[in-house]
């Protein structure tokens, strides 16, 4: 290897681990991963949002989602509450847990990603993805779906997954 390949996966390496400490940090502080605040923050910014909509809106699929609205719930961070004037909706309502939180204004890594590289000139822009774009093409990881989320793990996690995660992060 030269001197340049060694560099770029040292930096890959680098970016990989800063994504996991935050990840960490954010579970260890407040109990939750990085979809599930990206999850709480936008049901506080928009009220009354059909899963779908939520879906949409933090670019991730409709079952990912219900998945994490299970887990927050279940951590008492949310409330689902039935529509009494349409029994097939289902309103989200945020709990005193949830707020707390949300009020401490918790940093996700994609926000201070999107607000430094929204600064840049937009040839910078572009130089930046096609440089992303060719090395995931050399490592044979064009044709893996991702979502625009900053996260280690897997989005959807159970129980005995989360613990882990915690215990491995010791």
């Amino acid at each position: 290897m030269d001197q340049h390949s060694d560099q770029i996966l040292a930096t890959l390496r680098q970016i990989i681990r800063a994504i996991d400490l935050h990840s960490k940090s954010l579970t260890k502080r407040y109990g939750l991963t990085g979809p599930q605040l990206m999850i709480l923050k936008e049901l506080r910014r928009h009220e009354n949002l059909t899963i779908g909509r939520l879906a949409k809106n933090v670019s991730l699929s409709q079952a990912t989602v219900t998945t994490i609205l299970d887990r927050l719930e279940k951590l008492d961070f949310l409330r689902r509450i039935r529509n009494t004037e349409d029994k097939r909706k289902v309103n989200i309502q945020l709990t005193q847990k949830a707020e707390e939180v949300i009020d401490t204004d918790p940093s996700l890594l994609q926000e201070e990603f999107i607000h430094r590289f929204e600064k840049l000139e937009e040839w910078e822009k572009t130089l930046l993805l096609s440089s992303l774009q060719r090395i995931a093409t050399m490592m044979n990881a064009e044709g893996i779906r991702s979502q625009p989320v900053l996260d280690s793990g897997p989005l959807e996690t159970n129980d005995r997954e989360f613990a882990q995660y915690l215990e491995d992060s010791e």
